[in-house]
């Protein structure tokens, strides 16, 4: 075996370790979740809840892979490029998914699951367009609106009106809630890549040889 395909075989074998194959399970599920909403959806044949209950599990088992495979890479050592890259896309797959299948369902308002979205994609093309004077690390207050964010979709997604109807209004509560925060986080995130690309620029300049642009 050359040094090249010993590099290739290591390569692989980094990729397939348990927090990726986590990371990968996550995206997995998204399909599955999708399907078990609609097929509990209004005028459908599914009247007691059953793929409704399947989706919230669905859910949670994916959300709880999200904690799992973090703590386990970081645990032992194990974070990879293919890691950072496909966590936060199965992450927005499956935060995106359940918001616009909530829309589409009409039991979330449609401008709370734009201002979400345009938020997370908005942030994901801002780091792309400052990577190269640096990275932005993950604020407290991101990580906060995740979990704020899970909750307040796991409250929609679990069929509370089954169990009782006021609940519904904690949902809405806990949505708003985690609105507030994407919000709020989302212009923390513009004013540090404001930041990092000033100072990145002003880095560049003093390396430049006097008199040269």
């Amino acid at each position: 075996m050359t040094s090249a395909e010993a590099n290739s075989a290591e390569s692989a074998a980094r990729i397939w370790n348990l927090p990726n194959v986590l990371t990968m399970l996550r995206i997995v599920l998204v399909p599955f979740f999708v399907w078990f909403l609609l097929a509990d959806a209004p005028g459908l044949d599914s009247q007691n809840g059953v793929w409704r209950w399947a989706a919230a599990a669905v859910f949670a088992v994916a959300i709880y892979t999200d904690k799992l495979d973090g703590d386990i890479a970081r645990s032992r050592g194990l974070i990879t490029d293919f890691g950072k890259i496909a966590d936060p896309i199965a992450d927005k797959l499956l935060i995106g998914s359940a918001l616009v299948m909530l829309s589409l369902l009409h039991e979330l308002p449609w401008w709370v699951t734009i201002l979400i979205m345009v938020r997370e994609w908005g942030i994901t093309a801002l780091r792309f367009f400052v990577i190269r004077y640096g990275v932005i690390p993950a604020s407290r207050g991101g990580k906060l609106k995740t979990v704020v964010q899970t909750a307040a979709i796991f409250l929609y997604v679990v069929p509370l009106a089954s169990l009782a109807p006021w609940l519904g209004g904690v949902a809405f509560t806990v949505m708003m809630v985690a609105l507030a925060i994407t919000v709020w986080t989302g212009g923390e995130y513009v004013v540090e890549a404001l930041k990092l690309r000033a100072s990145g620029i002003r880095a560049r300049k003093q390396r430049l040889p006097e008199g040269k642009p």
